[in-house]
C-alpha cells in the first residue's frame, strides 16, 4: 500500500508542500489525457486509498468524494486533447498535462513527486518515481482524481458520440470499439496518429 515515506523523506530535506502527480488516459485511442497534482497535509490518512487501478470503479468514485471533501487538500488537474495529443505525441502531451495541473495549484508546491519518469521542461523540481502511485500516498490521490475525471468526461462523450461505447471502455482499444470504428469511422475525440485509429482511416488503395 502507498504510505508518506517518500512526502516525509523530502519534508525533512526542507520541501515544506510536495504535489504527488499522475495521470490517465496515455494507452486509449480516443479522448484527452488528463493529469492530477494533489498535495496532502502531513500525517494525512484514508483508508483504502491505493493505486487507481488496484481499485473498483464504486470504490474509487467513494474515495474521489472523499478527497474533494477535505478542505486541507490541494489539487489541480488539466487535459490536453485528442487534436493536442496528434500535435505532440503522446508521450509530450502527458507531460504537458502534467506540467498544467502543477502549474495550477494554488498555492503552489515546492516539490513534485512524479509517477513514471522524469519529465523534460517540468516548470519546478521533481522527483521520479517508478511505480509512484503504488508507494506514495500523494500520487495514488492524484491517479484517482485523474482517472475518475476522464471517466465521466468519456460518459459525457459517449451522449455526445453515440455508437461508440466511450461509456463502457473509456476509448480503449477494446474489440467492441474497433469494431465500431470499422463500421462507423473515427470521431472527432479519435487520436488519429494512433495506428487503430489511422489504419481505419486510410484512404481505401487504387487499384490499376
Amino acid at each position: 500500500m502507498p504510505d508518506l515515506v517518500h512526502e516525509h523523506r523530502w519534508r525533512e530535506a526542507g520541501y515544506c508542500r510536495i504535489a504527488g502527480i499522475d495521470e490517465a488516459g496515455r494507452g486509449p485511442l480516443a479522448g484527452p489525457v488528463i493529469a492530477a497534482a494533489v498535495i496532502l497535509p502531513e500525517g494525512y490518512s484514508l483508508p483504502g486509498l491505493d493505486d487507481s487501478k488496484k481499485l473498483t470503479e464504486r470504490r474509487r468514485e467513494k474515495l474521489y468524494e472523499q478527497i474533494m471533501r477535505d478542505s486541507e487538500i490541494s489539487w489541480a488537474s488539466a487535459r490536453v486533447d485528442a487534436e493536442e495529443i496528434d500535435h505532440l505525441n503522446i508521450l509530450r502531451a502527458t507531460h504537458r498535462a502534467m506540467a498544467l495541473a502543477f502549474s495550477r495549484l494554488q498555492p503552489s508546491a515546492d516539490l513534485a513527486l512524479i509517477d513514471g519518469l522524469p519529465v523534460p521542461d517540468f516548470p519546478g523540481e521533481h522527483r521520479a518515481l517508478v511505480g509512484g502511485d503504488a508507494l506514495s500516498l500523494s500520487i495514488a490521490a492524484a491517479s484517482i482524481i485523474a482517472k475518475i475525471e476522464r471517466d465521466r468526461l468519456m460518459r459525457e462523450m459517449a451522449e455526445q458520440f453515440p455508437g461508440y461505447g466511450f461509456d463502457r471502455h473509456k476509448g480503449y482499444g477494446t474489440a467492441a470499439h474497433l469494431a465500431a470504428l470499422r463500421e462507423l469511422g473515427p470521431c472527432p475525440i479519435h487520436r488519429r496518429s494512433f495506428a487503430p485509429v489511422a489504419v481505419r482511416i486510410s484512404p481505401p488503395s487504387s487499384t490499376q
